[in-house]
């Protein structure tokens, strides 16, 4: 029997977590911020998964994902709405249940996935980023943030990035990536190669 499983993760005005952790765990369905959603595309992508043999459907949703009757509502509108319905996954979830009869639960891993061993990786760009900070120090270089871009370490002032708020840019090439590799981010927008 098919079934689909809601992933909420952390990300109220964001979807980067969502969007690296959906890539990287081989979600069918990313659902966004930054990306207002239809729930009916996406219980359309349920169905057609399920027709096409594919025993289950992964959908990473970000905890701020919003369709696009919500994207429209203020601020206090959407948050009634979301406090009659239940958070953004349940009410999905229940909507997808009812319109496609596919069985469909929800996780909300929440701070858990703050947790667990660095990789390799992770140690080798902390001990890079690390080092680069203590030659800034040296250097008499203070009230900065280490940052990397691309392949190259760099800092950036704390005043020009304290307080801003980075979105997902549509256009970004893990959107493009991931619509590239058939993943839907509930908005019926395919992507199309040049």
């Amino acid at each position: 029997m098919a079934g689909t499983m809601l992933v909420e993760l952390m990300g109220n005005k964001v979807g980067w977590l969502t969007l690296y952790a959906g890539i990287a765990a081989g979600a069918d369905i990313i659902i966004i911020p930054e990306i207002p959603y239809t729930p009916e595309i996406v219980a359309k992508e349920v169905v057609k998964r399920r027709n096409a043999g594919k025993a289950f459907t992964i959908i990473a949703i970000a905890e701020g994902a919003k369709t696009v009757e919500e994207a429209k509502m203020k601020k206090n509108e959407r948050q009634a709405k979301r406090n009659a319905e239940g958070t953004v996954s349940s009410a999905l979830a229940q909507y997808i249940s009812e319109k496609t009869g596919v069985e469909t639960r929800v996780v909300v891993p929440g701070h858990l996935q703050r947790g667990g061993s660095p990789s390799a990786y992770d140690r080798v760009l902390s001990t890079e980023m690390g080092n680069f900070a203590g030659q800034l120090a040296q250097d008499g270089i203070s009230g900065v943030t280490v940052a990397i871009n691309g392949p190259s370490l760099t800092y950036n002032a704390l005043m020009d990035i304290a307080g801003k708020t980075k979105f997902v840019p549509e256009d970004n090439f893990l959107i493009k990536t991931a619509k590239g590799m058939g993943v839907s981010f509930g908005d019926g927008i395919p992507y199309h190669r040049p």
